[in-house]
């Protein structure tokens, strides 16, 4: 069973985007992508109209908003997405000895579906050395019409999923390959290869960082959950590492999901 968490409908929502992160997240880590053998590894961004207010610890991006939001007001500035993404990294960042990925940013700052590519050659690796966007009005469409969102749970005070790591070669190569094939699937509007894209993904995480997907402070068995809608859908996986939201891929409505709204502009 899912814990009953709700979206919160507030008449004076803020109008900084959220954001979706598909397969390949972690990628966007250096201590991760310092270890691919065959870079850049990709992930998937999908930057959101905020026609849902998403709880906090859920893997939807919150905080890196919540910042932005104090930067910025309720709008995104008018000004290059690169300059953008590195100046609210930098303010989010401040002063922490493990940063944030910056993925965060970039989902939140440019519009559309982006494939972020991660080389720890580039700037260390905290920044993506390119960034592929695809804002066709038809492709959004299709994703908006085959992505089901599920509320799970959100991740508890003291969690760190980062206690146990296995940093392996292989693992994280397939982890960056899943992004890219992701992306692909997206622009082809393929949606087995995309729910393929992302059970993949799953099954890195859980090789790569265990304590993504299981944790003894986490009351909910997000692998059974997981299996049994992978089971009866293309693929699905979670918003973020201890659960957050679930994404499925299906061509038929999903019980209790959310449908979300892709930024074009």
């Amino acid at each position: 069973m899912t814990q009953s968490i709700q979206p919160q409908n507030n008449k004076n929502r803020k109008a900084i985007p959220y954001r979706m992160a598909f397969a390949g997240g972690w990628i966007d880590q250096p201590f991760v992508s310092m270890h691919n053998p065959q870079p850049p590894g990709s992930m998937v961004v999908v930057s959101l109209e905020p026609t849902i207010d998403f709880l906090d610890r859920c893997g939807m991006g919150t905080s890196t908003r919540n910042i932005a939001t104090q930067i910025w007001g309720d709008q995104l500035p008018d000004k290059d997405p690169t300059a953008l993404m590195h100046e609210l990294y930098n303010r989010e960042n401040e002063g922490k000895s493990a940063p944030s990925g910056s993925q965060d940013m970039a989902g939140i700052i440019y519009p559309g579906i982006s494939r972020l590519n991660y080389d720890y050659a580039y700037e260390n690796g905290f920044f993506p050395v390119n960034i592929e966007t695809n804002t066709d009005p038809e492709v959004a469409k299709w994703l908006e019409e085959v992505v089901y969102v599920v509320p799970v749970n959100q991740r508890p005070i003291g969690y760190d999923p980062l206690t146990e790591k296995n940093l392996r070669r292989e693992w994280i190569q397939r982890l960056g390959q899943s992004g890219k094939d992701c992306f692909d699937a997206i622009v082809k509007k393929d949606p087995a290869a995309l729910g393929a894209s992302m059970n993949e993904c799953m099954v890195c995480w859980q090789n790569i960082l265990p304590n993504t997907v299981q944790h003894p402070l986490i009351d909910v068995n997000l692998l059974e959950i997981l299996s049994s809608y992978q089971k009866h859908s293309f693929g699905a996986m979670y918003s973020g590492c201890g659960g957050g939201y679930l994404y499925i891929i299906s061509e038929h409505p999903i019980i209790n999901s959310l449908k979300v709204k892709i930024r074009l502009t």
